[in-house]
């Protein structure tokens, strides 16, 4: 198989045939092109695949697919050797964030990346994409120590700083007959950029009063309303820890069980810093509560079970049983609630505060997979069947506290909770037939019965016990491939998605303001009916493919506003379900090898997409009129995207590598108000470009060194994202 190419090899081989198509990734292709500092950078220049990931150790990376943007977690799947990383208690961009801790990037045999939800054998939730990361047992002794080092040179308003990353990874495998081991070991100490910025209507750039603090720096924000820019927030500084140990046993050469233990522990703080300063010229907060809230300790420990018993007999029957369990043993996170107002050269916040926790939020999985080939592994039939079920428990008090600093904060009340569970059991089967030898229809359905129950919120002294809720469905699916010729391959998949609302939709109370916010325990299931017709061409050395792609989706859940009481003019913000949304596009993607000359590889995409609201019964926003944002595009998802990666090898030992990634421009808002796109807390159009060199110097050693952001682009996606930074790595294998 090529490095880097659609999984097709005409019609797939295997025990669990897949409809969906597959893009791929090789630990070869990201080691000698890509520069990966965490786990999810391998995919960054996958098709219509975009990490949102703002800075190195980033536990909120969240992946946005060719329908769905980074706001969107839990409509996609991220899977390592089958165990469940994706977070799927929320479906936003904080604590959905998938654990890629539990996956060191040096262990990684390849990336899989399939696209829709045309398999029975993957919930609802795979309605944007499924990730499957593999990672590798050894066949004989092997170790490694990789050394990477990275360095952010960042300007932007009044923050000038140089930011760096230091991680070391340690590997250790072996294999002794039948048994084998894998332990693998990771250490990464990062300074981010600033994650926000503290702003300000009131505090001008131009003083009214001498008295009046100095400093702001003029701006607007996305609605070009006045926010100007009084300092940076979320300075963040993480130590983190992963290590995991792989044991696996072969108790026939078509039998093997494996267990893995994942443990990774974060260590971070936030800082601030401000712009402004008094008539003396002391440096103050200004009192401004952005400050505050921009500066937290956080302390997070999560650990991963799982277990795998799989056969491949290459025979009538074959079977796969994999059970995990994550758990977060330990996530607090505290801060302040209040910044000084004075001018104070030491910028001190009260004592008071508030600590956010989640211990005791955790899931468990279950599936059990089986395939039956009537007539044997070359018959016409292979019929693939399985049951799932899962259990989430999200557990999210907030605790107010008289002293926010102390390692182990005494509570004195409960400022707000949010907790709840699901579960989920689910049955499929799913045939591939061999119609004709150069015709194959694959045909299945999903049953699945949902339940959310045990919700519970508190906000200050109002409690609510939330009702139980529960949903049964049926997703059929459908795909037919067709061989015309030697060199082209079509495809037509059709499939029904339900994807259920996580913990956090129905129960997590987030936070209340000027504009009160709810969960909302009656959701409905995004109701998806996906599309997608393929055409796949191989040329001398390569491929082109042209997907077209369609997702008509009723009842999407997406945040709206509505009045508060009937008649009121307060408004509140709650997750609810859209009428009806749908998204049409077209994905272009041509691989080619040898280019010109010998070892010069070219791989690139580009995807148009027209997503927009066809049906609203509630409000857009808290101004907009009824039916304003019927229409509309869809809020988080880019009309353009593109990428591109293009290798040289220079010789056996050396590669040059140059990638690039494209974005247009994208609104946050159902009725498109956003008119102000590159500026802090928008979601600006933007472009990335990216060089590597990777030379192996002998069989033990290599290096490299990469640029990310070569051109210094500056960009927003709400947060702010990093400049040029450059990585340079050594690598000493045994």
């Amino acid at each position: 198989m090529p490095d880097f190419v659609v999984k097709s090899d005409r019609f797939l081989e295997g025990k669990n045939q897949t409809p969906q198509l597959i893009e791929t990734i090789s630990a070869a292709k990201m080691e000698a092109t890509i520069n990966v500092i965490d786990t999810e950078d391998a995919v960054k220049y996958l098709p219509s695949v975009f990490m949102r990931k703002r800075n190195n150790g980033d536990t909120q990376a969240v992946m946005a697919t060719r329908v769905w943007g980074t706001s969107s977690s839990a409509r996609s799947l991220i899977y390592g050797d089958g165990v469940l990383l994706s977070a799927l208690i929320a479906n936003n961009n904080s604590i959905g964030g998938p654990r890629w801790g539990m996956v060191a990037p040096a262990e990684i045999e390849h990336v899989d990346m399939l696209y829709g939800p045309f398999s029975a054998a993957y919930s609802g939730n795979s309605m944007g994409a499924v990730m499957e990361i593999s990672t590798r047992m050894p066949e004989t002794f092997e170790a490694t120590v990789n050394q990477t080092e990275v360095w952010q040179d960042f300007k932007q308003y009044g923050t000038k700083a140089d930011y760096f990353t230091h991680q070391t990874a340690v590997n250790i495998g072996n294999r002794a007959g039948k048994f084998s081991f894998w332990i693998s070991g990771n250490f990464q100490d990062s300074h981010s950029q600033p994650l926000s910025y503290v702003t300000s209507a009131t505090i001008l750039a131009v003083p009214a009063a001498p008295t009046d603090p100095i400093g702001a720096i003029t701006a607007f924000n996305k609605l070009n309303a006045r926010a100007n820019i009084v300092g940076a927030s979320g300075l963040l500084h993480t130590r983190m820890i992963n290590g995991k140990i792989k044991v696996a046993y072969e108790f026939t050469p078509w039998m093997r069980a494996s267990y893995s233990y994942g443990f990774w522990q974060n260590k971070a703080d936030a800082k601030v810093e401000t712009y402004l300063k008094n008539s003396a010229g002391l440096p103050t907060y200004a009192g401004l509560a952005g400050f505050a809230t921009g500066t937290y300790a956080l302390e997070q420990e999560n650990s991963a079970h799982s277990f795998t018993l799989r056969t491949d007999t290459k025979q009538n029957w074959d079977f796969e049983a994999v059970a995990s369990h994550f758990s977060y043993g330990k996530d607090k996170q505290r801060s302040p609630t209040t910044a000084s107002a004075t001018a104070d050269p030491s910028l001190s916040f009260g004592n008071a505060g508030r600590v956010a926790v989640l211990e005791g939020t955790g899931w468990t999985t279950l599936d059990l997979k089986g395939v039956w080939r009537p007539d044997g592994t070359n018959g016409p039939h292979s019929l693939s069947f399985g049951a799932h079920s899962d259990r989430y428990r999200l557990f999210n008090p907030t605790y107010n506290t008289a002293d926010w600093r102390a390692a182990s904060p005494t509570y004195t009340s409960v400022a707000t909770e949010g907790d709840g569970k699901t579960r989920t059991n689910a049955l499929w089967l799913q045939d591939v037939w061999q119609a004709a030898p150069s015709v194959k229809v694959t045909l299945g359905t999903r049953f699945d019965d949902w339940r959310g129950y045990d919700g519970y919120n508190v906000n200050g002294a109002i409690k609510i016990i939330q009702p139980e809720v529960s949903r049964t469905n049926w997703s059929p699916k459908g795909s037919v491939t067709w061989l015309p010729s030697s060199t082209w391959t079509v495809t037509g998949s059709i499939g029904k998605a339900y994807r259920y609302a996580t913990a956090a939709e129905l129960y997590q109370l987030v936070s209340t303001g000027t504009t009160f916010t709810s969960p909302n325990p009656d959701l409905k299931p995004d109701d998806a009916l996906s599309t997608e017709l393929t055409f796949e061409h191989q040329i001398k050395n390569g491929r082109v493919r042209l997907s077209l792609f369609q997702d008509d989706v009723h009842d999407a859940i997406i945040s709206q506003f509505k009045p508060l009481l009937p008649g009121s003019t307060q408004l509140y913000s709650y997750i609810s379900n859209v009428d009806h949304v749908r998204a049409r596009g077209v994905e272009f993607v041509l691989d080619r090898r040898d280019i010109f000359v010998n070892g010069l590889d070219f791989t690139g995409s580009v995807t148009y997409l027209d997503a927009r609201t066809l049906a609203l019964s509630g409000q857009a926003s808290a101004t907009a009129a009824p039916g304003s944002a019927i229409g509309k595009r869809l809020p988080n998802i880019p009309q353009w995207r593109a990428t591109f990666l293009i290798s040289y090898r220079h010789t056996e030992r050396l590669t040059f590598s140059v990638g690039g990634r494209y974005s247009s421009k994208l609104y946050s808002t159902l009725d498109n108000t956003d008119v102000n796109f590159n500026t802090y807390q928008a979601f600006s159009g933007w472009f990335a470009a990216d060089v590597r060199a990777h030379y192996r110097i002998d069989n033990h050693w290599a290096a490299s060194l990469g640029i990310d952001n070569v051109l210094n682009r500056e960009y927003f996606l709400f947060h702010v994202f990093p400049k040029r930074s450059t990585s340079a790595s050594v690598k000493y294998s045994f």
